[in-house]
């Protein structure tokens, strides 16, 4: 039986990692209930994780308790609020990580540098590591903007299918912060595809009129990430394009690779 499989293979990656079996099918659990866009029923995760329907609801009961998952009145699950103190803790922990790539970005490119979540709908800004320029770009860490019109945004929506993209601009609207600004889902799609090809995103003055934006995603972050470097039009030039680019591409490989490595580092201080 493929239940009896799946709680085989659970048990030997459970016994050669040394962990417990329960904390790791729960926190499977919530990742599943996450990627299904926060709410389920026992019998989806029974299929999709391949556990009994008895192990689900105990695990399940289990999380209720702790105030990681609710039962909605329709008797399906949805995570739960003691969730986000965790999400907060764990964007400032991200952004703490990142500040050294970023402190890179900004001596390799003279300009600020900044990394971005998509939280929900929106891009929140979670480090930032300013340009040493008298005239440099500002941007709060905790900031909050719509993903359309940021270079951010882009980045980390390229990899989003079509359907989903659609589906968040419908939620969001698409207003304009400049004259520049992309306020159709059609254009937007059409420069998430010239993303997709270049390897970055732009943001060209759609933000705010004399301001460029760089941006790319951080690949097999364990949350969608993107960095980007920002400054005035005059200096963000097509010609400083094409060598900041490769830069912020290998500062966002050498940041995805201590993030997916982050427990070794901390193990060595």
């Amino acid at each position: 039986m493929p239940t009896s499989s799946a709680s085989t293979t659970d048990a030997a990656k459970t016994a050669s990692s040394g962990g417990v079996q329960s904390l790791e099918r729960a926190f499977d659990l919530l990742e599943r209930m996450a990627d299904a866009g926060g709410e389920v029923g026992l019998s989806e995760l029974s299929v999709s994780s391949g556990l009994p329907l008895p192990t689900i609801h105990r695990l399940m009961r289990t999380l209720v308790a702790c105030g990681y998952v609710r039962q909605q009145p329709n008797r399906r699950y949805a995570l739960g609020p003691r969730l986000i103190r965790l999400g907060e803790s764990a964007s400032r922990l991200l952004g703490t990580w990142a500040r050294p790539y970023l402190a890179r970005l900004v001596e390799e490119t003279g300009e600020t540098a900044n990394m971005a979540l998509l939280d929900g709908d929106e891009i929140v800004y979670v480090a930032q590591v300013p340009s040493k320029h008298s005239m440099r770009m500002f941007t709060e860490v905790g900031r909050r903007v719509l993903p359309h019109s940021t270079g951010v945004g882009k980045a980390l929506l390229a990899s989003v299918p079509p359907d989903e993209v659609r589906a968040l601009l419908a939620r969001t609207g698409m207003p304009a912060a400049t004259e520049k600004t992309i306020t159709t889902p059609d254009d937007f799609l059409t420069a998430l595809a010239q993303v997709r090809r270049d390897g970055y995103a732009i943001d060209d003055n759609e933000q705010e009129i004399g301001v460029r934006c760089l941006a790319v995603s951080v690949p097999d972050s364990p949350t969608a990430a993107a960095i980007s470097i920002s400054g005035p039009a005059g200096r963000v030039t097509e010609a400083a394009t094409e060598k900041i680019v490769p830069v912020l591409q290998q500062v966002a490989q050498d940041l995805s690779v201590a993030l997916t490595t982050q427990g070794a580092v901390g193990a060595h201080g």
